[in-house]
């Protein structure tokens, strides 16, 4: 189990490296996720270990949110200045996202799908 968290904490420590060495336009943590399903592809005897933690991280995923509440709560005056624009912004932005993914799922569905399936 160690050697598992090990290896996530590895490939995202890499990923940030390599960010931050190459100025690649992509934030580490998405290098670190490439170099890991990388490292899957050639050592496939990792991934039940590594389903067990990561199935475990998922479940007590609450937990890791605790901290970022702690910073909104002391964040008071900005957010009761600003707090209806980010709501706003934040509302708005999702909506958008939801409509343009499915757009997007529709479009790749009709283009990709065998025939019959879509």
């Amino acid at each position: 189990m160690l050697r598992a968290i090990f290896l996530l904490l590895a490939c995202q420590l890499a990923g940030e490296v390599i960010h931050r060495l190459t100025g690649l336009p992509l934030p580490g943590s998405v290098i670190g996720m490439i170099l890991l399903i990388g490292w899957l592809a050639l050592v496939p005897a990792e991934r039940p270990v590594l389903a067990t933690v990561t199935g475990w991280l998922t479940a007590h995923l609450s937990v890791m949110f605790v901290p970022a509440a702690i910073g909104l709560m002391e964040e008071g005056p900005a957010l009761s200045r600003y707090g209806v624009g980010l709501v706003t912004a934040t509302v708005a932005s999702t909506l958008l996202t939801l409509a343009v993914t499915a757009l997007v799922f529709r479009w790749a569905l009709a283009r990709f799908a065998p025939d019959g399936e879509a």
